[in-house]
């Protein structure tokens, strides 16, 4: 019987040994630096890729070895159906422990689209229609059902979402992009309307971003949206029309071929700010922050009128004599 034992414990030695050497060799394999075909590289991980198959695509694609290892060391750590699917970006120095740990934690490269400042809800649904990294939900829907989807209790989609860049993954959705917008617009309209100014004619969040979307389309220039929003302010004070022209532009809708004509202010429509007093039924594009600011905490004036210098910049007054004098200087006989 002392033979049987001699040879356990050399049996037992020798699988010790063994595993000592296993473990050895995963963890220099763990720490071994990676030898990228290229810097950067990119690989898509597909959803419901097994590790066997995202091992295998990992090699053939030359970001690591054989993929063996790969597959025994995702295992051994506890981490094989923990595999995130996505696009990822693999550059510089990287080990494959530092790549397991990337694509089991869903570093994934992110997408961006940009919504600018003074779009329409059409232009936003164009971007997303024509961004091939989108899944389209939105082209079957009408503007009413897609409010429904995204539970927008609003008569009109306009306006209703924040002008930003937004990052997404491969495959993300374009309601699910637009619910980010407008909540996000909800957001900054809420905070903002909570910091307005007293006493401005203004009933609601709704009547403020109608008007600051109108102060959106006026002017680009950030130092005189307090100025732009501060007229129109002064004049829903007074019951004076807005007379701009941004909202009869947008009445027109297609008709629009870039010129506004004597009889297109004379021609009425629940946009017409010549031949309706009051703000508009809807905003008419996106306002930025900026517009929300100003437009809730207009600057100090009691100007009513401006007119464009024609150098981008506009010069504002407080009667209509001053108003035609400008008007005359800056338009009729052209700047002096």
């Amino acid at each position: 019987m002392r033979w049987l034992m001699r040879l356990l414990k050399q049996l037992l030695l020798l699988l010790m040994l063994c595993a000592l050497l296993a473990g050895a060799a995963v963890y220099y394999y763990a720490y071994d630096d990676l030898h990228l075909p290229q810097s950067p590289v990119t690989f898509e991980l597909r959803a419901g890729s097994s590790l066997r198959v995202t091992a295998t695509q990992l090699a053939a694609v030359g970001i690591i070895g054989r993929p063996e290892p790969f597959e025994l060391l995702a295992r051994l750590l506890g981490e094989s159906a923990r595999l995130k699917a996505g696009n990822y970006e693999f550059s510089g120095s990287m080990t494959p422990l530092d790549l397991l740990q990337r694509m089991t934690r869903g570093d994934v490269t992110l997408i961006a689209i940009t919504f600018v400042e003074g779009w329409t809800f059409e232009q936003m649904r164009k971007a997303l229609r024509e961004n091939p990294k989108i899944n389209g939900e939105l082209a079957a829907l009408s503007e009413p059902e897609v409010l429904q989807k995204l539970g927008i209790s609003a008569p009109a989609a306009e306006g209703w979402f924040f002008p930003d860049t937004y990052h997404f993954s491969d495959g993300a959705s374009d309601l699910s992009i637009l619910r980010r917008a407008h909540k996000l617009m909800r957001k900054h309209l809420e905070q903002e309307w909570a910091r307005r100014a007293p006493n401005l004619p203004l009933q609601s969040p709704t009547e403020a971003l109608i008007l600051a979307s109108i102060v959106e389309k006026e002017t680009g220039l950030a130092n005189e949206r307090g100025m732009v929003a501060a007229v129109f302010i002064n004049r829903l004070r007074i019951g004076m029309r807005l007379q701009t022209d941004p909202t009869v532009i947008y009445g027109m809708g297609a008709a629009f071929d870039g010129n506004i004509r004597k009889r297109d202010l004379l021609t009425d429509t629940p946009y017409n700010t010549y031949t309706r007093t009051g703000l508009p039924p809807t905003p008419i594009a996106m306002p930025g922050l900026d517009a929300l600011r100003a437009t809730l905490n207009p600057a100090p004036s009691d100007a009513l009128y401006f007119v464009a210098r024609g150098d981008g910049t506009s010069k504002f007054s407080r009667t209509l004599a001053e108003h035609e004098r400008a008007v005359t200087q800056y338009q009729r006989r052209g700047r002096r």
